[in-house]
């Protein structure tokens, strides 16, 4: 539906995987590329090197990245000892900082900061992170809740 709504010919495209393999992402990224190249086709641009001026990755994968096209070079790498579910901190958050501006990421990061402050010194019985992961005790020891899921996702992510 995005690719409707924009110029390909001034696209960025960002991919981030950590490991440049999971299913869903490199499912969009090759739709991405493959109607990035058909529009190139379809105005007669040289596909040669386009992937690698228009596409960049943030991934812990070289191998991976270079085999779908893109350039070492435009490759954001963070730590492999990073989980993936864990990235935004990392490199993996520059789609975030773009979507909300450098100062608001920045503002953003000063918040998870305060957080980790908030973890280490508050008193167990005002400590949020400690609650949290309490109630998930007495959920999966009491009601058989065997998961626990946060899910502040947009289909669009």
């Amino acid at each position: 539906e995005v690719l409707k709504l924009v110029d390909l010919e001034s696209t960025l495209f960002i991919i981030a995987s950590k490991t440049f393999t999971t299913q869903e992402t490199i499912t969009n990224a090759l739709s991405a590329r493959s109607e990035f190249l058909k529009f190139l086709s379809s105005r007669g641009i040289p596909e040669a090197g386009a992937v690698a001026k228009h596409f960049v990755a943030l991934s812990t994968n070289a191998e991976k990245v270079k085999e779908f096209g893109i350039d070492e070079a435009n490759m954001f790498q963070f730590w492999d000892w990073v989980g993936g579910r864990y990235s935004l901190w990392s490199a993996i958050g520059l789609s975030v900082m773009i979507s909300i501006g450098y100062d608001n990421f920045v503002e953003f990061l000063t918040g998870a900061h305060i957080m980790d402050e908030h973890f280490i010194n508050a008193p167990t019985e005002n400590n949020l992170p400690i609650i949290l992961a309490l109630v998930g005790i007495w959920y999966n020891n009491f009601f058989g809740s065997e998961t626990q899921a946060i899910l502040p996702y947009d289909q669009y992510l």
